[in-house]
C-alpha cells in the first residue's frame, strides 16, 4: 500500500472537495515518465512543470509515473508504478494495482491523467476524472507512417478513456476542436490552459557567454530548433531552408536539438547535401544547458507540420529573450501571434520558413526584441499561474 501523504503538504479538508478555493485540492495526477529522469516529451515536462508548481495553488498531490523503483532525484510526492522499460501488460497491470489501491484509500478530492494508455487500467471511482489532452495518440502515430493494428488500438483506448472523463484540460484551442471534431468531446467540458515555462531557469542572458559555455561559434548567427527527431517536426522542411539559406548567408549555422527515429536519416540528408558547415545534429541537450542554447541562438524556429497543441519549446525560447518563427500549425499561432504575427508563417513550406529567416538575418523584418520576449513569456506562461489555472479547472469538476 502507497505511503502517506508527505507531512510537509498542507493538511486536507475532511470534504470531498474544499468548500473553498483556496482550501487545499487533493489530486491524484497521472503522467507517463518522470522529467528529468528521464529524457521528456512535451507531456513530460508538462506533468513535471505542474507538479512543481501545484503548492502555488495549493494542492497537494501523488503523481504516478514510469521510473525506478527509487529514484534520490525524485520529490516523495511522486512515485513510480513501474519501470518504462516494463512489458507493457506489467505496466497495465501495475498501474491498476498500484494506482488503483490508492484511489480506494478514498484521500483524494480530483483524479487527473494526463495520458490515456495509463488511464485505461484505473478502476472507476466517484472521484472527478479530469483528462488532460495533450495530444491525439493515434493520430500522430499515423501521421508518423503506423498503419498497423497498434493505431486502431490507440484509438479505441482512447476513445473508451475519454468517455469517463468529466472535464479535459487542453493546450489550446486549436487542440479544443480536435477533441470535437475527432473525439466527438462536448465543448463546454473542454478548458483550455497553456503550457508554462520556469522563469527562474529559462531568463535572458549573454548570447556570447551562453556560446562560449557551450562550444558554439561567436562570430555566426545561429538558428535553433528543439525537436523530437519524428516525421511530423518538419525537420527535412528545416534542411531545405537551410540548404537555399547558405547561398544567402554562408555563415549562418543551424542546430537541431534532440533525439528520435530520423536520427540517422536526418545525418544522411546532412551528409548529401554537404551541409556539414551549416546544420549540426546536437543530439540529446541536457536539461541544465538547453537554457544557455536558447540564449546562444540567434533565432528558434518549431516548423512542426501536424499536430501540435502548443510547443514549450516556443515559449522556452521566448523566455530566454529570443524570437522564434512557427508554423500555422495547431496551437503554435496562438503562442506567439500577441507577441507578433511577424513570426507566424504563411505555411509549413521550406520557401517560406526561407523566407523568414532570410528577411529577418539581412535586418529587413523587424522582430521583438530579448526584453519583449522575455517580459510576453513570464507574463503570459510562468507556471505559477498555469498552476492556478489548473486548479480551477479542478474546482470546477468538484463543483459540479
Amino acid at each position: 500500500m502507497p505511503d502517506p501523504m508527505p507531512l510537509s503538504t498542507p493538511q486536507p479538508t475532511t470534504a470531498r472537495c474544499p468548500e473553498s478555493p483556496r482550501a487545499p485540492l487533493r489530486v491524484c495526477t497521472v503522467g507517463m515518465d518522470w522529467f528529468p529522469e528521464a529524457p521528456g516529451n512535451g507531456l513530460d515536462r508538462m506533468v513535471h512543470g505542474l507538479a512543481s508548481h501545484f503548492a502555488d495553488a495549493q494542492i497537494m498531490h501523488r503523481t504516478w509515473v514510469t521510473g525506478e523503483p527509487r529514484h534520490a532525484r525524485r520529490p516523495d510526492a511522486v512515485r513510480a508504478f513501474a519501470r518504462g522499460s516494463a512489458p507493457l501488460p506489467a505496466r497495465l497491470w501495475a498501474a491498476r494495482a498500484r494506482i488503483g489501491t490508492d484511489l480506494q484509500r478514498g484521500d483524494y478530492d480530483v483524479l487527473a491523467c494526463h495520458f490515456a494508455l495509463y488511464g485505461w487500467p484505473l478502476p472507476t471511482t466517484d472521484l472527478p476524472f479530469i483528462m488532460h489532452f495533450h495530444g491525439p495518440w493515434a493520430l500522430e502515430s499515423d501521421t508518423e507512417g503506423d498503419r498497423s493494428v497498434r493505431v486502431r488500438l490507440k484509438h479505441a483506448v482512447e476513445r473508451r478513456v475519454y468517455q469517463r472523463a468529466d472535464h479535459f484540460i487542453v493546450l489550446s484551442e486549436a487542440f479544443r476542436a480536435v477533441l470535437v471534431r475527432r473525439y466527438g468531446v462536448d465543448s463546454d467540458r473542454i478548458h483550455v490552459v497553456p503550457g508554462g515555462v520556469d522563469s527562474d531557469r529559462f531568463y535572458v542572458g549573454s548570447p556570447r557567454a551562453a556560446r562560449a559555455a557551450l562550444g558554439w561559434p561567436t562570430d555566426r548567427p545561429i538558428v535553433l530548433t528543439v525537436r523530437r527527431l519524428a516525421h511530423r517536426m518538419g525537420l527535412f522542411t528545416l534542411l531545405d531552408a537551410a540548404d537555399r539559406l547558405r547561398h544567402s548567408h554562408p555563415d549562418v549555422l543551424v542546430c537541431i536539438a534532440g533525439t528520435g527515429p530520423l536520427r540517422d536519416d536526418l545525418q544522411h540528408a546532412i551528409d548529401e547535401r554537404e551541409l556539414h558547415d551549416h546544420v549540426r545534429l546536437l543530439g540529446f541537450v541536457p536539461d541544465a544547458d538547453l537554457p544557455r542554447a536558447y540564449q546562444a541562438a540567434t533565432l528558434s524556429v518549431v516548423p512542426t507540420t501536424a499536430w501540435e497543441g502548443f510547443g514549450l519549446t516556443t515559449v522556452e525560447s521566448l523566455a530566454c529573450g529570443t524570437p522564434v518563427f512557427v508554423t500555422p500549425v495547431g496551437g503554435l499561432p496562438e503562442v506567439v501571434r500577441d507577441l507578433s504575427p511577424r513570426l507566424v508563417l504563411p505555411d509549413t513550406s521550406a520557401g517560406a520558413l526561407h523566407d523568414a529567416l532570410h528577411q529577418t538575418l539581412h535586418g529587413r523584418l523587424a522582430m521583438p526584441d530579448a526584453a519583449s520576449c522575455a517580459a510576453y513569456a513570464h507574463n503570459r506562461f510562468a507556471w505559477p499561474q498555469i498552476a492556478a489555472a489548473t486548479r480551477r479547472v479542478y474546482d470546477t469538476a468538484c463543483a459540479a
